[in-house]
Parts: structure tokens; sequence; C-alpha cells
């Protein structure tokens, strides 16, 4: 009898390891197969292009595609719940938006917690907004603005609820005394089309969403969302200029499910952070107005920790709702 017990324990034990050793040798091979990287915004998004920038890279130096997969809506909630729910073994990931850090607050009934279901993996970049207009509105600099909205009915463009170029316009509201109406789009993309057509006069869009438009001709900006002034936009004051205390940035990176296995994560993390000093991305995101991110997961997770926090209390105490 105590052989066939002593038997039946080791054989027990032996099985109860097998999920930690395929775990193991899974992270040990990582990738095989080609791996999901979800955006929670449409084609052509500031979110969008930063993954796929980001993807090619991922692929030439693991040797296994990044696909990336589009999954608009909610403020970017279907594509973070879409990763929340997928298996724990690093084959499908976020392109993490700031949106995640106003969501937790926005949004009333989630299925999930951001903070708590996700694993940081990196940072990638963050980035000023520029507030700008239509050129054919009377308004060259920030004050004019200000002036303008006063006596004046003015909306404002963002790229969703919740987004940065949404709670720039709120805090700019708050801060200054106006009340530009604020009209959400699915992403960047369908924001600007309706900027540059007049369809709506001003917006607080990412350098990355504006910066070609602004080259053209087709916006003019009127400052940067940032204490200190853009380097792609060296003679373009910043709001804090004129409206003291005003800042907000977005910034971006990717996370996996939580629970993914940690080699895993420090593989993605350490090649991240290599494309983030390839002098060829580098170049690539400095003349989009990036600001690169590099550091550990656990400083990505600390910024998407305080992010929250901060835009958690801004939209309390505003009332502002998802809808």
């Amino acid at each position: 009898m105590t052989f066939h017990r002593r038997k039946f324990l080791h054989l027990a034990a032996s099985a109860a390891a097998l999920p930690a050793i395929s775990r193991i040798a899974c992270a040990a091979d990582y990738p095989s197969h080609p791996v999901r990287l979800i955006v929670g915004f449409a084609a052509g998004s500031t979110t969008d292009i930063l993954a796929r920038l980001m993807g090619q890279w991922l692929s030439q130096r693991l040797g296994q595609q990044f696909v990336i997969e589009n999954r608009p809506g909610a403020g970017g909630n279907i594509g973070a719940e879409t990763v929340v729910k997928a298996a724990l073994d690093g084959y499908t990931l976020l392109m993490v938006p700031p949106a995640v850090a106003a969501n937790a607050a926005l949004y009333e009934h989630l299925n999930f917690d951001f903070l708590r279901d996700t694993a940081p993996v990196a940072g990638v970049v963050r980035l000023p907004n520029v507030a700008e207009v239509h050129p054919s509105l009377p308004v060259k600099t920030i004050p004019e603005l200000i002036a303008y909205a006063k006596d004046n009915k003015l909306s404002y463009a963002s790229a969703g609820i919740g987004t940065p170029s949404h709670l720039a316009g709120q805090l700019f509201n708050v801060m200054t005394g106006v009340n530009l109406q604020h009209v959400p789009y699915r992403g960047d993309g369908p924001a600007m089309a309706d900027l540059i057509a007049g369809q709506v006069p001003v917006a607080f869009a990412t350098t990355i969403a504006s910066i070609e438009h602004i080259r053209a001709g087709q916006l003019r900006p009127l400052g940067v969302t940032t204490l200190k002034r853009s380097d792609i936009l060296p003679d373009l004051p910043s709001i804090s200029e004129f409206v003291p205390g005003y800042e907000t940035s977005s910034w971006f990176g990717i996370a996996a499910p939580a629970g993914t296995p940690a080699d895993i994560i420090e593989t993605l993390n350490r090649e991240t952070n290599a494309g983030l000093a390839d002098p060829a991305i580098k170049a690539r995101l400095a003349d989009m107005g990036c600001m690169v991110l590099t550091g550990s997961a656990a400083d990505f997770g600390k910024l998407i920790t305080d992010e929250t926090e901060k835009w958690g209390k801004v939209i309390r105490d505003a009332g502002i709702k998802a809808g």
C-alpha cells in the first residue's frame, strides 16, 4: 500500500508540474507563430500608426509577424477587453493608448479593470497635442482663440470620449472659462478629416495626427499642450505661456494580459527598447514630434497608474460620462 501511495503522489506531483513546464517551454521558444497586436482605434489613428511602426520592428527582430488588428469602439475598451480575455501566452498584445487612463472613471460598467487585468510590457512614446484651427477661423494665437470663443459658439473635434484630444479640450475649457463644445469621433482620422474640411473648427490633436496637415497649410497651429515647446514646432508657444499651469500630453506603449510569463514580457520589453534606440526609428518618431519612453515594464506600469489617478480626478470633478 505504501509503495502504491508513494507512486500515486509522485505521479500527481508530476502532472501538476506539467502546465508550468509547458509554459516555460513556450516562453523559451517565443514567438513560434504570428503575434496579434490589438489597436482599439481605427486604421490611420495615432495608436495605429505607432503600432504599425513597432510591429514592423518586432517582426524583424523576433522572426515572426506581428499582425496589427484594429478593434475600434468604446474609447479603446473593445480592443482592451480583447486582450484581457486572451490566452496568457504573449500572442495577443495591446497597443496601449492614453485613453485607458480615463476609461475607468468614464465608464461605469466595464468588464475589466485595466490596472489589474493587464501586464505592462514597455512604453513607446510621449508626445504633445496641438491646439489647432481651420484656417478660416479668424484667430492666430491662443489669446485670440479664448476671446473669440467667449463671443462665439465653437466646437472641437476629438478622437473619442476620454482620449487626450478630448481631455485637452476639457482642461482648456475649465482653465480659460470658455465653452468649446466637444464632438467625439471614432479615431484621429475621421476627426482630422472634418477639421480639414471645416466641418468643425478646433481640435487638440496629437502631433502625429497633425504635423503633415500643419506643414501643408491645411491647419493653423496655435500652441502645444506640454509645458515645454516641441522640437518639431519650435516656434509654436506652449499653451501654458498664456494659461499658466495648463499641461497634458499623449503617451503610448504595449501591454499583455496579466499573468503572461515574465520572460516573454522581458523579451518584448528588451526588443521594444532596442527599437526605440534604433537611429532610423528614432528619426521617424522625432519627425512626428515624439519623445521615446525607454524603460522597464515597471516604469511603464507606473506611468499608467499615475495617469489613471490624475485623469480620474479630472473626470470625476467635471462630471464627465461616456454617455
